[in-house]
């Protein structure tokens, strides 16, 4: 395998899905909470990364082995294992690779934090991997949008926040005598979920642009997607919708205080983002109009995140 070849199953420009999420955590962990964990900070950035490389690879590769329609832009230059001419044996090695060190990281983020982390870091883990991956795949069903946006665009930022503030009682979940408490400070998860809605609906517009882009080839390869069973008119219309919700966001965190005075910068990108919403309005394709969901969450989350590290040097 070559380094081309890889960087193509891991689908390496769609780590920023992952990065962003994570680097607007921890910016707002430095802003709020004055509070930096290098050690923390490095483990997860590792585990991350790597459990989004083995989640994107199952994802290739349960397509190429499901495939039904074995024609055409999405299997012949799509995916990875077919243009790269990929040996399944070679490509479960660098899924297994890949798994195993994020696990490995990870227990090492747990060891240097609480019992909080680690339950979390396991059920994404699990859902990373039920994702792409078993009988009935998550991103095959109505709940792909769901998943990946909650937890890649809330998760991600909550656990990136929480590793580095995990002694303030932010949440705090405890074991004792056979009995769970769980301690969670409900208007501070409040502005860390207002903080990542920006992300969240960004990275479900992907997914949901996606699998719009896909009807007629998903319902041929038995993908139950969520465009199939509402339609298109009324995916688009949700997909529109999604991208409106985080600018309510960011105008919340704006008037609550939550968020600095500088990244109201970020909604200067409302403008481009609806230019884009209009451009796949008039025609949904992979090949050409599906980057425009890319670009937008690029757009307003990068946006989002440099105005807060902006923040953090003036402040």
């Amino acid at each position: 395998m070559t380094i081309d070849s890889f960087l193509k199953l891991v689908e390496i420009q769609t780590k920023v899905a992952s990065i962003i999420p994570f680097l607007l955590g921890t910016f707002y962990a430095v802003y709020r909470f004055d509070t930096f964990n290098l050690k923390n900070f490095l483990l997860m950035l590792v585990s991350l990364l790597c459990i989004d490389m083995a989640t994107t690879a199952i994802n290739n590769y349960q397509d190429f082995k499901k495939a039904k329609k074995k024609h055409g832009y999405g299997y012949e230059s799509h995916n990875a294992m077919v243009s790269h001419n990929l040996k399944e044996s070679t490509a479960l090695a660098v899924i297994f690779i890949l798994l195993g060190t994020a696990i490995v990281f990870g227990l090492l983020l747990f060891l240097n934090t609480n019992i909080t982390v680690l339950i979390l870091g396991v059920v994404s883990f699990g859902i990373g991997v039920l994702y792409s991956f078993g009988p009935i795949p998550i991103s095959r069903t109505p709940f792909g949008e769901i998943f990946s946006g909650g937890f890649m665009g809330f998760i991600i930022p909550f656990i990136a926040i929480y590793i580095h503030v995990f002694d303030l009682n932010v949440v705090n979940i405890a074991f004792d005598g056979g009995r769970i408490s769980l301690d969670m400070n409900l208007l501070e998860m409040l502005f860390i979920f207002l903080i990542s809605l920006p992300s969240t609906v960004g990275i479900s517009n992907i997914m949901l642009a996606n699998n719009i882009c896909d009807i007629e080839d998903d319902i041929e390869n038995k993908r139950f997607t969520l465009p199939i069973f509402i339609g298109k008119n009324s995916s688009l219309k949700i997909f529109r919708a999604l991208y409106y919700i985080g600018y309510v966001a960011l105008m919340i965190l704006l008037v609550l205080g939550v968020a600095p005075l500088v990244t109201a910068i970020t909604l200067v990108t409302f403008v481009l983002v609806n230019k884009h919403i209009k451009i796949f309005y008039e025609k949904q394709s992979k090949k050409d109009t599906f980057i425009v969901a890319v670009k937008n969450f690029v757009v307003m989350n990068m946006t989002f995140v440099v105005t807060f590290a902006v923040a953090l040097i003036i402040k």
